[in-house]
Parts: C-alpha cells; sequence; structure tokens
C-alpha cells in the first residue's frame, strides 16, 4: 500500500511522543501491522487496530480522515472488508446507528469505499458517484426505517459528527 503524506490522525499526546521516541512518522504507520503498532504507540490492540484502519482508510482518494472515523465507526478495518458491500446499504446503516440521516454526500464516499476496495481504482473522486447516488435514490428512495432528523439539526453536543 502506498503511503500517503496527507494522513492524519487524532493520537493522543503520549503516542505523539512515543512515535518521535521511535523515529516513526505518522506516514509511515501503515508500514506496521497491529502489534507492532501497540508497541511503538504504547497502546491497546483495540486502539493500534483503529489507527491502523484510519491509516488504511484514508489512502483512499479524496478520503480524508473524518470518513475514515465514519468507516471504523461502522466496524471496519480494513479496505479489504469492504469488498462486496453495498454503499447505499452502508449509508442506510450508518444513519440508523447515528440516528439522524446524514449529508448526501456521504453516500458518495460510501459508494467511492466499496469501489475503490473492489478495483483499487485510483482515478475516482467521491463526487464521481453523486450522480448514481442520485439515479438509485430516485429510483428506490430511502428504507421506512431512515431517522427523520437530519444531520444539520443535530447538535454537536448529542455527537460528534458535525457534518
Amino acid at each position: 500500500m502506498k503511503p500517503k503524506s496527507t494522513i492524519k490522525q487524532p493520537l493522543h499526546e503520549s503516542e505523539k511522543a512515543s512515535l518521535r521516541k521511535h523515529k516513526v512518522r505518522i506516514s509511515e504507520l501503515l508500514n506496521y501491522a497491529v502489534d507492532e503498532l501497540e508497541v511503538l504507540l504504547d497502546a491497546t490492540h483495540e486502539r493500534a487496530k483503529e489507527i491502523r484502519a484510519l491509516s488504511e482508510f484514508q489512502t483512499i482518494p479524496s478520503v480524508g480522515l473524518k470518513f475514515a472515523e465514519d468507516l471504523v465507526f461502522l466496524g471496519y478495518y480494513s479496505i479489504d472488508e469492504l469488498k462486496g458491500k453495498d454503499g447505499a446499504q452502508l449509508t442506510n446503516d450508518y444513519e440508523l446507528k447515528k440516528g439522524f440521516w446524514t449529508d448526501p454526500c456521504v453516500e458518495d464516499q460510501f459508494r467511492l469505499a466499496v469501489h475503490y476496495a473492489a478495483t483499487h481504482d485510483s482515478t475516482k473522486k467521491w463526487w464521481d458517484f453523486t450522480e448514481e447516488r442520485k439515479r438509485y435514490r430516485h429510483e428506490y428512495g430511502y428504507p421506512a426505517s431512515r431517522p427523520s432528523t437530519p444531520w444539520h439539526e443535530v447538535t454537536p453536543i448529542n455527537t460528534k459528527d458535525k457534518r
């Protein structure tokens, strides 16, 4: 996997200090397995797994830290786990778990992530999936279980999501 110099991480100060001590840059985290990251970060297995996943998901073109966090929130920890998934269903699952409906561009990002997992096509960006999403939602709509509150009416006090 090709390292990306723009990878961002929500590291604690102690984790940053541990990386400095081991002379490891954030852009190099993908070079390490989860068990190695546990040692390098002085972190739990779960935390190291999350950090590794956040780095890996940011290798998808036009995916940043926030959306990488959304994928981990849904329980995904590698690009391979997205193979065979459906972007619309991931969106439906995400909205149910969050308790509010999200900006439509988030579905475009889910569609991109699934496409990338299947093809490793690095020429596509999330906005290349907008028309596909619009056609799909025009034909199939949203599930009856979709939350009724939109993301922009949710206060940051109630949720970390600031979309």
